[in-house]
């Protein structure tokens, strides 16, 4: 509990955004016939890695369910009905932690069992009550979730703008980019729209957004 609430204030009152410039190629290499079976071409280049994208990582149910070739796995299936796939994972991890703590508790101070090993039986066993609870509690934002912008604003249009690629992209390569609205610096991911090498540090054009709205293609500028 106390590392959560440390961790949902400092997101809160830094907003610090962390990327790491780092002029070098690191390709993440992700195999499409994983468990998710996420149908991507995701090798990812460059360290850009924003904090405030892993309280906001959300995998939808048609990402998991709609793609897939292979049955679902029980903690799959878990995921899903508990509602940690359809909201932010964050926030619905940090709601079941808080119910669980919330749980044990209300039982170990009605039972007079805080201070005893008895306690943990009520610790232990409040896990999946809690689960129960998250669910019921995290289903009425879904649609609030749905239909939130990632920042909070209306839709930024992004096509047309220039901007820095942040590492070297060529090909099916994707990498990231940072393109400035309004003052306002935003990083995206991107790739190459007739695959030519675009290196480090290199300004470029915004030409369209993908089909699945995931990343931009993005072409060299010169002034």
């Amino acid at each position: 509990m106390i590392l959560l609430i440390l961790y949902w204030l400092f997101t809160m009152i830094s907003g610090i955004d962390f990327d790491l410039d780092l002029d070098v190629d690191i390709d993440i290499e992700v195999d499409a016939d994983v468990d998710l079976d996420i149908d991507a071409d995701s090798n990812i280049e460059g360290g850009n890695l924003d904090f405030e994208d892993i309280a906001n990582t959300e995998v939808n149910k048609e990402d998991i369910i709609g793609k897939r070739r292979k049955p679902l796995k029980w903690w799959q299936i878990l995921l899903i009905y508990f509602n940690f796939v359809g909201l932010p994972f964050m926030f619905t991890f940090t709601c079941w932690i808080f119910i669980w703590w919330l749980c044990t508790t209300i039982t170990t101070n009605l039972t007079h069992s805080y201070d005893s090993n008895f306690g943990f039986i009520f610790f232990l066993g409040a896990i999946i009550p809690s689960l129960f609870i998250t669910k019921v509690f995290t289903t009425p934002f879904k649609s609030f979730f749905k239909n939130l912008n990632k920042d909070g604003d209306a839709p930024i249009d992004l096509l047309g703008r220039k901007g820095i690629i942040l590492s070297t992209v060529s090909k099916d390569k994707m990498g990231s980019a940072e393109v400035v609205v309004d003052g306002n610096p935003m990083s995206i991911y991107v790739k190459s729209l007739n695959g030519e090498q675009i290196n480090y540090h290199q300004k470029i054009l915004v030409i369209k957004q993908s089909d699945d709205k995931n990343f931009y293609y993005v072409q060299s500028y010169n002034d």
